[in-house]
C-alpha cells in the first residue's frame, strides 16, 4: 500500500512538472558599498568564497570562450563558459554541459550605486527533468541560487546584503 501510494505521488508530482513551462526568469538584485571595480574582480576571480561550491578548475578555451568547472555542495560538476565580458559593468555565464537536468545563463550587471555598487543577476533557465521543474517551482523557488550568491557575495566585500527583486 506505501509503495503503491508512492507510484501515485511521484506520477502526480511528474504529470505537475511536465505541466509547468520548461524556461524560467529569475531576477534579484543587491547594494554593495564596494566599486563596480572591486565587485567585478571578484565574480572574476577565484570563487573561494562561495559557501555552495566544494571545488573549480579551469578548463581549455573552447570555441574562443573560456571555461571552467565548478563542484557544487552535492558533489556534482558542472561545465560553464563564459559568453561576455565587458569589465566592470557586465558579465554573461552559461552552463555548458550537456545532458544536465537544468541549464541557461546567468548575466550579471553592475552599476555605480550611492558610492558603491548595484549588482543585478538575471537568469534564464531550463529545467528539462519535469520532477526538478515541481521541486523548483514548489519547494525551492527560481531564485534561491542567485539570492545565495548575492549573500556570498555580500560577505566577500564586507557587506551584509538585502535582496530585491
Amino acid at each position: 500500500m506505501i509503495g503503491g501510494g508512492l507510484v501515485v505521488l511521484l506520477a502526480l508530482v511528474a504529470t505537475v512538472g511536465a505541466m509547468l513551462p520548461r524556461a524560467h526568469h529569475a531576477t534579484r538584485k543587491a547594494r554593495l558599498r564596494s566599486p563596480p571595480s572591486d565587485v567585478y574582480g571578484v565574480l572574476i576571480g577565484p570563487p573561494d568564497w562561495r559557501r555552495d561550491l566544494k571545488a573549480w578548475g579551469a578548463l581549455p578555451e573552447k570555441d574562443g570562450r573560456t571555461r571552467w568547472w565548478e563542484q557544487d555542495s552535492h558533489g556534482q560538476k558542472i561545465t560553464f563558459e563564459l559568453v561576455e565580458s565587458k569589465p566592470p559593468t557586465r558579465r554573461v555565464v552559461r552552463i555548458a554541459d550537456q545532458g544536465l537536468p537544468f541549464g541557461g545563463t546567468w548575466t550579471f550587471e553592475i552599476a555605480p550605486a550611492g558610492g558603491g555598487s548595484e549588482v543585478r543577476i538575471h537568469e534564464e533557465g531550463e529545467i528539462y527533468n519535469v520532477i526538478f521543474r515541481f521541486m523548483a517551482r514548489f519547494f525551492f523557488g527560481y531564485s534561491a541560487s542567485i539570492e545565495g550568491y548575492l549573500r556570498d557575495l555580500g560577505m566577500k566585500l564586507g557587506d551584509l546584503v538585502t535582496i530585491e527583486d
